[in-house]
């Protein structure tokens, strides 16, 4: 196994002992101190721990090498975990929200220390595991990794909310502003829409591979400028890459001088190949089909 494979597996694996820590923490303390937002944030991490099975299932899966039924690859599933983990994502936005509308129709409860140090905690933990995973994961290019951490964000999140929604509480308790004990639904409001975005955001991305969209332009422009340093290459007929889960794959078309044999078309292949693969370690795959050129061509 590769240094990025293991290092991407750590990840994975602190992320998820993390999550069952956090999700324990915060549906006790939630419950035992009736705290709203610090509870659905613990059902929210409850769903973290199945999308953090799902990306370490997926990261597996993908690090399997092509066969005979899955010539590409598997890098695809890791693209397939990052959906999961936004559906979870969207539903726990979902949940989140409709248990703090449910708790300003009701009287507040009192707040408490505890759920302020418990959701700050929480906070803490989770923006080192987001900075940590994403990381490593724009490193290697892992999108079940990727994913990962943006769960580890949409908890910073919900976090923040909690700790700023608690401490009003707390103010209000304090200085007798009774508006203030609502803070703590409110701010599971809040919560509930920053992670909604990050669902959708998510979801875009997800789709946008499994529809094979091409990779950025600046990308292509760095394929081609190689491509064209070749001498013998007269001119590019068609170029296109996308991303197959954690890696690239290219289909290009070039036109060399006709009267270059097979072997030496053969080399120039190999040449572009090898160069791209050399200056892109996340491109896999690069299929090079040959045109002919004729001097008149260029008049």
């Amino acid at each position: 196994m590769s240094k990025g494979n293991n290092e991407s597996f750590i990840a994975v694996w602190i992320s998820l002992i993390s999550n069952l820590i956090l999700t324990a923490l915060k549906i006790i303390v939630g419950f035992v101190f009736n705290s709203p937002v610090l509870l659905a944030d613990g059902v929210h991490n409850a769903g973290d721990v199945i999308a953090t099975v799902a990306a370490l299932s997926s990261m597996r899966i993908s690090k399997q090498p092509a066969d005979e039924d899955h010539p590409y690859g598997h890098g695809k599933a890791e693209v397939i975990s990052s959906g999961i983990v936004a559906i979870i994502l969207g539903l726990a936005a979902m949940y989140i929200g409709y248990h703090a509308v449910s708790s300003l129709f009701e009287e507040p409860a009192k707040a408490s220390v505890i759920a302020l140090i418990a959701a700050a905690i929480s906070l803490i933990w989770k923006q080192i595991l987001y900075i940590y995973t994403i990381r490593i994961g724009r490193r290697i290019n892992s999108k079940g990794l990727i994913a990962t951490a943006y769960d580890h964000l949409a908890d910073v999140y919900a976090s923040i909310a909690a700790v700023v929604g608690i401490a009003l509480a707390l103010l209000g308790d304090k200085y007798d502003i009774h508006f203030l004990a609502y803070g703590d639904p409110v701010a599971g409001i809040v919560v509930s829409i920053l992670v909604l975005r990050l669902a959708i955001h998510m979801s875009q991305e997800t789709m946008d591979t499994l529809m094979e969209k091409t990779v950025s332009l600046d990308r292509l422009n760095a394929f081609a400028e190689h491509i064209n340093s070749i001498p013998q290459v007269k001119r590019i007929d068609r170029l296109r890459a996308r991303e197959h889960g954690h890696y690239v794959l290219i289909d290009a078309r070039v036109s060399i001088p006709a009267e270059l044999t097979i072997q030496q078309g053969h080399d120039i292949s190999r040449e572009i190949k090898k160069g791209i693969m050399e200056q892109h370690s996340d491109v896999d795959e690069v299929l090079i089909h040959l045109n002919p050129w004729y001097p008149e061509e260029s008049q």
